[in-house]
Protein backbone atom coordinates (compact mmCIF):
# COMPACT_ATOMS: atom_id res chain seq x y z
CA UNK A 1 0.00 0.00 0.00
CA UNK A 2 1.52 3.27 -1.00
CA UNK A 3 1.97 5.65 1.63
CA UNK A 4 0.68 9.73 1.48
CA UNK A 5 2.17 11.77 2.59
CA UNK A 6 -0.45 14.18 5.52
CA UNK A 7 0.26 17.19 4.53
CA UNK A 8 -0.94 16.02 0.70
CA UNK A 9 -4.00 14.49 2.55
CA UNK A 10 -5.26 17.61 4.21
CA UNK A 11 -4.48 19.80 1.37
CA UNK A 12 -6.61 17.85 -1.27
CA UNK A 13 -9.30 18.06 1.42
CA UNK A 14 -8.52 21.59 1.92
CA UNK A 15 -9.01 22.36 -1.94
CA UNK A 16 -12.60 19.93 -1.99
CA UNK A 17 -13.79 22.35 0.67
CA UNK A 18 -12.89 25.47 -1.47
CA UNK A 19 -14.50 23.77 -4.74
CA UNK A 20 -17.53 22.85 -3.12
CA UNK A 21 -18.26 26.39 -1.06
CA UNK A 22 -18.22 28.57 -4.03
CA UNK A 23 -20.31 28.57 -7.60
CA UNK A 24 -17.55 29.20 -10.02
CA UNK A 25 -14.21 27.68 -10.19
CA UNK A 26 -11.51 28.36 -12.15
CA UNK A 27 -8.30 27.45 -13.38
CA UNK A 28 -5.04 29.71 -13.82
CA UNK A 29 -1.85 29.31 -14.62
CA UNK A 30 0.58 31.07 -12.71
CA UNK A 31 3.64 29.60 -14.21
CA UNK A 32 6.00 32.60 -15.13
CA UNK A 33 4.58 34.68 -12.83
CA UNK A 34 7.21 36.18 -10.38
CA UNK A 35 6.50 36.49 -6.58
CA UNK A 36 5.83 40.12 -5.94
CA UNK A 37 3.44 40.67 -9.13
CA UNK A 38 1.82 37.26 -8.09
CA UNK A 39 1.48 38.82 -4.38
CA UNK A 40 -0.33 41.99 -5.66
CA UNK A 41 -2.51 40.09 -8.21
CA UNK A 42 -3.62 38.20 -4.71
CA UNK A 43 -4.41 41.77 -3.21
CA UNK A 44 -6.22 42.94 -5.82
CA UNK A 45 -8.53 39.87 -5.82
CA UNK A 46 -8.97 39.87 -1.97
CA UNK A 47 -12.63 40.41 -1.93
CA UNK A 48 -13.63 39.07 -5.33
CA UNK A 49 -12.12 35.56 -5.33
CA UNK A 50 -9.54 33.03 -3.74
CA UNK A 51 -6.48 32.23 -5.36
CA UNK A 52 -5.22 29.16 -4.17
CA UNK A 53 -2.18 27.75 -5.78
CA UNK A 54 -1.21 23.88 -5.46
CA UNK A 55 0.60 21.33 -7.31
CA UNK A 56 -1.64 19.87 -10.28
CA UNK A 57 -1.82 16.39 -9.07
CA UNK A 58 -3.38 17.62 -5.73
CA UNK A 59 -5.76 20.26 -7.80
CA UNK A 60 -6.95 17.46 -10.07
CA UNK A 61 -7.69 14.97 -7.14
CA UNK A 62 -9.80 17.94 -5.30
CA UNK A 63 -11.77 18.36 -8.38
CA UNK A 64 -12.62 15.06 -9.33
CA UNK A 65 -13.74 14.25 -5.32
CA UNK A 66 -15.65 17.73 -5.32
CA UNK A 67 -17.31 16.43 -8.11
CA UNK A 68 -18.22 13.06 -6.67
CA UNK A 69 -19.27 14.38 -3.83
CA UNK A 70 -21.68 17.04 -5.42
CA UNK A 71 -22.68 15.00 -8.16
CA UNK A 72 -21.75 16.96 -10.79
CA UNK A 73 -19.32 15.14 -13.03
CA UNK A 74 -19.57 18.21 -15.36
CA UNK A 75 -16.77 19.83 -12.69
CA UNK A 76 -14.35 16.45 -12.83
CA UNK A 77 -13.65 18.22 -16.66
CA UNK A 78 -11.95 20.90 -15.59
CA UNK A 79 -9.38 18.51 -15.01
CA UNK A 80 -8.60 18.67 -18.74
CA UNK A 81 -7.28 21.57 -18.63
CA UNK A 82 -4.69 21.46 -15.72
CA UNK A 83 -1.39 22.40 -17.15
CA UNK A 84 1.54 24.14 -16.71
CA UNK A 85 1.51 25.75 -13.03
CA UNK A 86 -2.05 25.69 -12.34
CA UNK A 87 -3.89 27.30 -9.52
CA UNK A 88 -7.77 27.46 -8.48
CA UNK A 89 -9.36 31.10 -8.50
CA UNK A 90 -12.77 29.79 -6.31
CA UNK A 91 -15.25 32.84 -6.93
CA UNK A 92 -18.79 34.11 -7.04
CA UNK A 93 -18.06 36.28 -10.01
CA UNK A 94 -19.67 35.75 -13.61
CA UNK A 95 -16.73 33.84 -15.55
CA UNK A 96 -17.24 36.54 -18.27
CA UNK A 97 -16.46 39.43 -15.83
CA UNK A 98 -13.60 37.20 -14.47
CA UNK A 99 -11.65 36.84 -17.71
CA UNK A 100 -11.97 40.66 -18.28
CA UNK A 101 -10.52 41.18 -14.56
CA UNK A 102 -7.75 38.91 -15.20
CA UNK A 103 -6.91 40.44 -18.50
CA UNK A 104 -7.26 43.45 -17.40
CA UNK A 105 -4.89 42.97 -14.15
CA UNK A 106 -1.65 42.11 -16.99
CA UNK A 107 0.99 44.37 -17.21
CA UNK A 108 3.24 45.05 -19.91
CA UNK A 109 6.99 42.70 -19.45
CA UNK A 110 10.01 42.95 -21.59
CA UNK A 111 10.91 40.28 -24.37
CA UNK A 112 12.79 37.28 -23.71
CA UNK A 113 13.91 34.05 -26.11
CA UNK A 114 12.12 31.36 -27.26
CA UNK A 115 8.66 32.95 -25.44
CA UNK A 116 4.95 33.39 -27.65
CA UNK A 117 3.81 36.84 -27.76
CA UNK A 118 -0.03 37.02 -27.22
CA UNK A 119 -0.28 39.53 -29.28
CA UNK A 120 0.96 41.09 -32.77
CA UNK A 121 4.67 42.73 -31.63
CA UNK A 122 4.28 46.68 -33.03
CA UNK A 123 8.00 48.30 -33.60
CA UNK A 124 6.55 52.42 -33.16
CA UNK A 125 7.55 54.71 -36.19
CA UNK A 126 9.55 57.78 -34.51
CA UNK A 127 12.90 58.68 -33.13
CA UNK A 128 14.55 56.27 -30.58
CA UNK A 129 17.35 57.48 -27.78
CA UNK A 130 19.62 54.82 -29.06
CA UNK A 131 23.01 55.62 -30.48
CA UNK A 132 24.22 54.22 -33.68
CA UNK A 133 25.79 51.05 -33.68
CA UNK A 134 25.66 47.78 -34.79
CA UNK A 135 21.97 47.35 -33.76
CA UNK A 136 21.01 49.18 -36.39
CA UNK A 137 22.10 46.37 -38.95
CA UNK A 138 20.45 43.67 -37.21
CA UNK A 139 17.40 46.05 -37.17
CA UNK A 140 17.96 46.22 -41.52
CA UNK A 141 18.36 42.55 -41.38
CA UNK A 142 14.88 41.53 -39.85
CA UNK A 143 13.23 43.71 -42.05
CA UNK A 144 12.83 47.09 -39.14
CA UNK A 145 13.35 50.32 -41.39
CA UNK A 146 15.64 52.11 -39.40
CA UNK A 147 18.30 54.68 -39.82
CA UNK A 148 20.83 57.36 -38.20
CA UNK A 149 19.15 60.90 -37.88
CA UNK A 150 20.80 63.46 -35.84
CA UNK A 151 23.03 60.98 -33.88
CA UNK A 152 19.97 58.68 -33.39
CA UNK A 153 18.54 55.44 -34.72
CA UNK A 154 15.04 56.60 -35.68
CA UNK A 155 11.98 54.03 -37.26
CA UNK A 156 10.96 55.34 -40.80
CA UNK A 157 7.24 53.22 -40.16
CA UNK A 158 5.48 50.91 -37.83
CA UNK A 159 7.02 47.68 -38.61
CA UNK A 160 4.91 44.30 -37.25
CA UNK A 161 8.07 42.39 -35.60
CA UNK A 162 6.23 39.27 -34.52
CA UNK A 163 2.36 38.06 -35.81
CA UNK A 164 0.14 36.71 -32.59
CA UNK A 165 1.85 33.32 -31.35
CA UNK A 166 5.33 33.37 -32.98
CA UNK A 167 8.00 32.82 -30.67
CA UNK A 168 10.84 35.36 -29.53
CA UNK A 169 14.49 34.93 -31.17
CA UNK A 170 17.68 36.13 -29.29
CA UNK A 171 18.42 38.68 -31.87
CA UNK A 172 14.82 40.13 -31.66
CA UNK A 173 15.04 40.19 -27.93
CA UNK A 174 18.01 42.41 -27.93
CA UNK A 175 16.44 44.25 -30.14
CA UNK A 176 12.64 44.28 -28.46
CA UNK A 177 14.72 45.68 -25.49
CA UNK A 178 16.74 47.97 -26.75
CA UNK A 179 14.04 49.53 -27.64
CA UNK A 180 11.96 49.77 -25.02
CA UNK A 181 8.90 47.71 -26.84
CA UNK A 182 7.45 45.33 -24.02
CA UNK A 183 5.61 42.32 -26.04
CA UNK A 184 4.78 40.09 -23.18
CA UNK A 185 2.16 40.09 -20.57
CA UNK A 186 3.14 39.16 -16.88
CA UNK A 187 -0.57 38.12 -15.08
CA UNK A 188 -2.93 35.27 -14.34
CA UNK A 189 -3.87 33.09 -17.60
CA UNK A 190 -7.60 31.72 -17.19
CA UNK A 191 -7.32 28.23 -18.28
CA UNK A 192 -11.02 27.49 -17.79
CA UNK A 193 -13.66 28.03 -15.52
CA UNK A 194 -16.79 26.23 -14.16
CA UNK A 195 -20.15 27.69 -13.36
CA UNK A 196 -23.67 25.96 -13.52
CA UNK A 197 -22.26 22.27 -15.14
CA UNK A 198 -20.89 24.20 -18.52
CA UNK A 199 -17.18 24.65 -18.42
CA UNK A 200 -15.71 28.07 -20.29
CA UNK A 201 -12.54 28.14 -22.19
CA UNK A 202 -10.62 31.56 -23.02
CA UNK A 203 -11.77 31.27 -26.64
CA UNK A 204 -15.32 31.93 -25.38
CA UNK A 205 -14.82 34.15 -22.11
CA UNK A 206 -13.16 36.22 -24.48
CA UNK A 207 -15.72 38.51 -26.48
CA UNK A 208 -15.60 41.77 -27.67
CA UNK A 209 -18.24 43.86 -25.60
CA UNK A 210 -18.66 46.85 -28.40
CA UNK A 211 -19.35 43.74 -31.16
CA UNK A 212 -22.44 42.37 -28.68
CA UNK A 213 -23.36 45.62 -27.78
CA UNK A 214 -23.67 46.41 -31.95
CA UNK A 215 -25.30 43.45 -32.67
CA UNK A 216 -28.06 43.61 -29.50
CA UNK A 217 -28.91 47.00 -30.83
CA UNK A 218 -29.10 44.97 -34.58
CA UNK A 219 -31.45 42.43 -33.26
CA UNK A 220 -33.55 44.95 -31.19
CA UNK A 221 -33.71 47.10 -34.80
CA UNK A 222 -34.91 44.54 -36.74
CA UNK A 223 -37.69 42.92 -34.05
CA UNK A 224 -38.96 46.82 -33.14
CA UNK A 225 -39.35 46.94 -37.33
CA UNK A 226 -40.89 43.69 -37.61
CA UNK A 227 -43.51 44.42 -34.89
CA UNK A 228 -44.34 48.10 -36.55
CA UNK A 229 -44.55 46.38 -39.75
CA UNK A 230 -46.60 43.51 -38.50
CA UNK A 231 -48.64 45.73 -36.03
CA UNK A 232 -48.38 43.63 -33.14
CA UNK A 233 -48.54 46.18 -30.13
CA UNK A 234 -45.93 46.32 -27.58
CA UNK A 235 -44.82 48.90 -25.09
CA UNK A 236 -42.07 50.03 -27.27
CA UNK A 237 -43.87 49.98 -30.62
CA UNK A 238 -47.40 50.95 -30.14
CA UNK A 239 -46.89 54.95 -30.47
CA UNK A 240 -44.87 54.29 -33.62
CA UNK A 241 -47.64 51.28 -34.80
CA UNK A 242 -50.29 54.58 -34.44
CA UNK A 243 -48.32 56.86 -35.99
CA UNK A 244 -47.86 54.44 -38.79
CA UNK A 245 -51.69 54.21 -38.86
CA UNK A 246 -51.96 57.72 -38.54
CA UNK A 247 -50.20 58.60 -41.60
CA UNK A 248 -51.65 55.49 -43.82
CA UNK A 249 -55.32 56.82 -42.64
CA UNK A 250 -54.22 60.24 -43.81
CA UNK A 251 -52.52 59.31 -47.25
CA UNK A 252 -55.86 57.46 -47.95
CA UNK A 253 -58.23 60.36 -47.22
CA UNK A 254 -56.40 62.60 -49.22
CA UNK A 255 -56.33 60.31 -52.15
CA UNK A 256 -60.00 60.36 -52.02
CA UNK A 257 -60.74 64.12 -51.24
CA UNK A 258 -61.91 63.73 -48.06
CA UNK A 259 -62.19 66.02 -46.15
CA UNK A 260 -61.17 66.26 -41.97
CA UNK A 261 -59.07 68.81 -40.14
CA UNK A 262 -55.65 66.36 -40.62
CA UNK A 263 -55.99 66.34 -44.75
CA UNK A 264 -58.24 70.01 -45.57
CA UNK A 265 -54.91 71.65 -45.83
CA UNK A 266 -53.35 69.29 -48.23
CA UNK A 267 -56.08 68.41 -50.43
CA UNK A 268 -56.63 72.56 -50.91
CA UNK A 269 -53.31 72.60 -51.64
CA UNK A 270 -53.52 70.12 -54.25
CA UNK A 271 -56.54 71.89 -55.91
CA UNK A 272 -54.70 75.31 -55.53
CA UNK A 273 -51.74 73.56 -57.94
CA UNK A 274 -54.17 71.57 -60.47
CA UNK A 275 -56.22 75.15 -60.88
CA UNK A 276 -52.71 77.12 -61.63
CA UNK A 277 -51.82 74.40 -64.09
CA UNK A 278 -55.09 74.36 -66.13
CA UNK A 279 -54.71 78.82 -65.78
CA UNK A 280 -51.26 78.11 -67.52
CA UNK A 281 -52.54 76.91 -70.64
CA UNK A 282 -55.29 79.51 -70.92
CA UNK A 283 -55.42 82.70 -72.63
CA UNK A 284 -54.08 85.89 -70.26
CA UNK A 285 -57.04 88.01 -71.52
CA UNK A 286 -59.33 85.57 -69.27
CA UNK A 287 -56.84 85.40 -66.00
CA UNK A 288 -57.43 87.69 -63.09
CA UNK A 289 -54.56 90.01 -62.20
CA UNK A 290 -53.96 87.62 -59.17
CA UNK A 291 -53.86 84.58 -60.77
CA UNK A 292 -51.55 86.13 -62.72
CA UNK A 293 -49.22 87.24 -60.33
CA UNK A 294 -49.01 83.44 -58.82
CA UNK A 295 -48.33 82.22 -62.04
CA UNK A 296 -45.34 84.68 -62.41
CA UNK A 297 -44.09 83.59 -59.05
CA UNK A 298 -44.13 80.19 -59.83
CA UNK A 299 -42.08 81.21 -63.02
CA UNK A 300 -39.74 83.05 -61.28
CA UNK A 301 -39.26 79.84 -58.80
CA UNK A 302 -39.00 77.12 -62.00
CA UNK A 303 -36.09 79.60 -63.63
CA UNK A 304 -34.29 80.22 -60.07
CA UNK A 305 -34.23 76.16 -60.17
CA UNK A 306 -32.96 75.72 -63.51
CA UNK A 307 -29.31 76.15 -63.34
CA UNK A 308 -29.27 73.39 -60.72
CA UNK A 309 -31.39 70.88 -62.86
CA UNK A 310 -29.17 71.79 -65.73
CA UNK A 311 -25.91 70.58 -64.07
CA UNK A 312 -27.50 67.60 -62.81
CA UNK A 313 -28.37 66.77 -66.07
CA UNK A 314 -24.97 67.24 -67.06
CA UNK A 315 -23.11 65.51 -63.95
CA UNK A 316 -25.07 62.56 -65.49
CA UNK A 317 -24.07 62.62 -68.68
CA UNK A 318 -20.49 63.17 -67.69
CA UNK A 319 -20.80 59.73 -65.50
CA UNK A 320 -22.41 57.82 -68.21
CA UNK A 321 -19.66 58.84 -70.81
CA UNK A 322 -17.31 58.08 -68.09
CA UNK A 323 -19.17 55.00 -67.82
CA UNK A 324 -19.07 53.57 -71.28
CA UNK A 325 -15.20 54.96 -71.67
CA UNK A 326 -14.58 52.24 -68.94
CA UNK A 327 -16.59 49.51 -70.41
CA UNK A 328 -14.76 50.46 -74.15
CA UNK A 329 -11.49 50.28 -72.70
CA UNK A 330 -12.43 47.09 -70.50
CA UNK A 331 -13.53 45.26 -74.16
CA UNK A 332 -10.52 45.96 -75.69
CA UNK A 333 -8.32 44.59 -72.71
CA UNK A 334 -10.55 41.27 -73.46
CA UNK A 335 -9.92 41.43 -76.95
CA UNK A 336 -6.07 42.16 -76.45
CA UNK A 337 -6.37 38.92 -74.18
CA UNK A 338 -8.22 36.75 -76.99
CA UNK A 339 -6.16 38.15 -79.88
Amino acid sequence: MTHVAEWKRKEVEELTSIIKEYPVIALIDVAGVPAYPLSKMREKLREKALLRVSRNTLIELALRRAGQELGKPELEKLVEHVQGGAGILATRMNPFKLYKLLEESKTPAPAKTGVAVPHDVIVPAGPTSLAPGPLVGEMQSLGIPARIEKGKVSIQKDYTALKAGEVITDQLARILNALGVEPLEVGLNLLAAYEDGIVYTPEVLAIDENEYINMLRQAYTHAFNLSVNTAYPTSQTIGAIIQKAFIGAKNVAVEAGYITPETVEEIFGRAFRAVLLIAQNLPEELLDEKTKELLNQGAQIAVAAQPQAEEKVEEAEEEEEEEEASEEEALTGLGALFG
